[in-house]
């Protein structure tokens, strides 16, 4: 399901989002990596799915680099809805950042939106609503652990 690839982690920028009322100061999760061949087409150009993956692979990462996975012991999220703007094409060895912001805090889902970054300019983003399911793939809500876990991962 995840593609072999090479980047780094950093905590990079400060955000705030709205929790129970509540102003909540959190901070932007950073990935690095860099475009291979299997990410573009014959003419070099990253295809436009592709995105949608690096921008997976930044929200797996911020589970992994704290030694845990994306599955949950009491269910897992999935994409409920998304939108996406492409605003210029990444190429062949470019390197890109994804930067992922937790937005809203919801009783049975959450909102993040995700930049992709070529140098300093912005070239994607996407804002995705998750929802979180038990494994039999009905909706629940997002008990007060999983809530607290999630906020960590932007701390």
């Amino acid at each position: 399901m995840f593609l072999v690839c090479l980047f780094f982690i950093n905590i990079l920028l400060v955000t705030y989002i709205l929790y129970d009322d509540v102003i909540v100061l959190r901070e932007i999760i950073s990935m690095k990596l860099k475009v291979y061949y299997e990410d573009t087409d014959t003419g070099g150009v990253v295809y436009h799915s592709n995105y949608l993956n690096f921008c997976e692979r930044a929200r797996s990462e911020a589970f992994f680099k704290r030694g845990m996975t994306p599955v949950l012991s009491g269910g897992h999220f999935v994409a409920r809805r998304l939108e996406a703007d492409y605003i210029q094409s990444a190429k062949l060895g470019d390197e890109l950042e994804v930067r992922t912001e937790l937005v809203k805090m919801k009783a049975a889902s959450f909102e993040l939106s995700q930049n992709v970054y070529r140098e300093s300019k912005k070239i994607f983003t996407l804002s995705i609503t998750l929802a979180y399911i038990t494994f039999e793939g009905k909706p629940q809500k997002i008990d007060a652990d999983t809530k607290k876990l999630i906020l960590s991962l932007f701390e």
